[in-house]
């Protein structure tokens, strides 16, 4: 038998929040899970709304399951400017910017790890996140997702003079390899020690950033 609704879900819902409080139960169900648990009639179910109050708001899975992956987007962009905000400015121009780059592919493999059922929601298809469009009405933190978060340390990069291939070469390239390392790190490499899995990423990120730039050896760090 389902449980009623708790004091926070019927406040969430009488106060016009609804479509919101299902968004947040699609991403503690693919935060333990991965996309294929996101299941609109559970959402509902949790929230404490019957299912054709969810279906008023999403007319079908796919569009909830969007949301959920923006939401999985958004918090890997936070993760991403956490290990920018550990980033300290020397002065040097070159320096700052292949350090800046090593913090987003290190917080971008990190929350894979955090939060892999979130991970394998974030992108639906590969065209998620670039093409996105904005809603003009939302907040620059929100407009910034990872891939801007990553163009911009490209930009930096770009004006110090190391950027070795053309922009969008580079993102792609950096996208690849950063993500593709979260996935053997969770996968085929899951059974690493601690210790070994900080070496993986600080090696596995200094590689890619070495690929991606001129005349700068990125330093190793953890």
């Amino acid at each position: 038998m389902d449980s009623a609704p708790t004091a926070p879900e019927r406040a969430a819902y009488h106060h016009g929040n609804l479509r919101e409080a299902l968004v947040q139960a699609g991403v503690e169900l693919a935060r333990a899970g991965g996309p294929s648990t996101i299941v609109l009639r559970e959402t509902a179910r949790r929230v404490g709304v019957s299912p054709n109050a969810a279906y008023r708001h999403f007319s079908a899975l796919p569009d909830l399951v969007d949301e959920v992956a923006r939401e999985a987007r958004r918090h890997l962009a936070e993760a991403m400017d956490a290990e920018l905000s550990r980033c300290e400015a020397t002065g040097d121009a070159r320096a700052d910017a292949v350090s800046r780059l090593t913090a987003v592919g290190r917080g971008y493999i990190r929350y894979a790890l955090a939060e892999p059922g979130l991970f394998a929601t974030a992108f639906p298809n590969c065209q998620a996140e670039i093409a996105e469009p904005v809603d003009p009405a939302s907040t620059a933190a929100a407009r910034r997702g990872p891939f801007t978060i990553l163009q911009e340390t490209l930009t930096a990069l770009d004006g110090a003079h190391l950027l070795a291939d053309p922009a969008e070469t580079a993102a792609l390239n950096a996208w690849a390899g950063v993500h593709g390392l979260s996935l053997l790190l969770l996968g085929p490499l899951a059974g690493l020690s601690g210790e070994e899995r900080e070496a993986a990423i600080a090696h596995g990120v200094a590689f890619v950033v070495r690929g991606l730039t001129v005349d700068a050896a990125p330093a190793v760090t953890t």
